[in-house]
């Protein structure tokens, strides 16, 4: 079991695969994988003008909208789906063609991005007043704080958590994780196997 408190000011900053914008990569796995060779991703991104999505081959992502008033995508084979903060998270391949259209301004949005094959992803939304306990389900489990403040605690170790932080855990299934604060956050659960 371990926890590793991921501040928001030291994530890394680099270009889209595509060269349309920029993305803050929040955790990556192995640590130092570039695009074509990640097991997992999470990552931020604003998106300020109309265009593709950036394709990924033999990706699974989830996007969710976490700020702007939001986004239609045009989903190859799947028709438009729109997007706000108010919408569960979108699970989608990477590779297929996307094309994105802002509704009102600028958006930002969290992607998480698995190498299918080798790990598959479920991204949960949770607005907490008060505390609630939940199972650890991946190996490993992230959970990002959109806003507010949030306190996690597993197996005796515990991070607070402010604005765009992220805590990485390591646990098995059986440990309980106790989020506290008044916070929405974001639980991704990373599979194996």
């Amino acid at each position: 079991m371990g926890m590793s408190l991921l501040r928001a000011a030291g994530y890394r900053r680099m270009p889209w695969k595509n060269g349309g914008g920029e993305t803050v990569e929040i955790a990556v796995f192995p640590s130092h994988a570039g695009l074509s060779d990640f097991d997992w991703r999470i990552s931020m991104a604003k998106v300020a003008g109309d265009g593709p999505f950036s394709i990924f081959p033999e990706i699974d992502r989830t996007l969710c909208v976490l700020e702007g008033n939001g986004i239609e995508l045009s989903i190859a084979g799947k028709g438009v789906v729109r997007l706000d903060p108010a919408s569960e998270p979108l699970a989608f391949p990477a590779d297929m063609a996307i094309n994105a259209r802002l509704t009102d301004g600028a958006i930002t949005d969290l992607n998480v991005m698995t190498r299918r094959g080798v790990a598959a992803h479920r991204v949960s939304r949770i607005d907490i007043d008060g505390a609630i306990e939940r199972q650890a389900a991946g190996a490993p489990t992230l959970v990002f704080c959109q806003y507010g403040t949030l306190e996690l605690e597993a197996d005796g170790e515990r991070a607070d958590l402010s604005v765009l932080d992220c805590a990485l855990v390591e646990a098995p299934p059986t440990v309980p994780l106790r989020l506290s604060g008044n916070a929405r956050c974001f639980v991704v659960e990373i599979l194996y196997g």
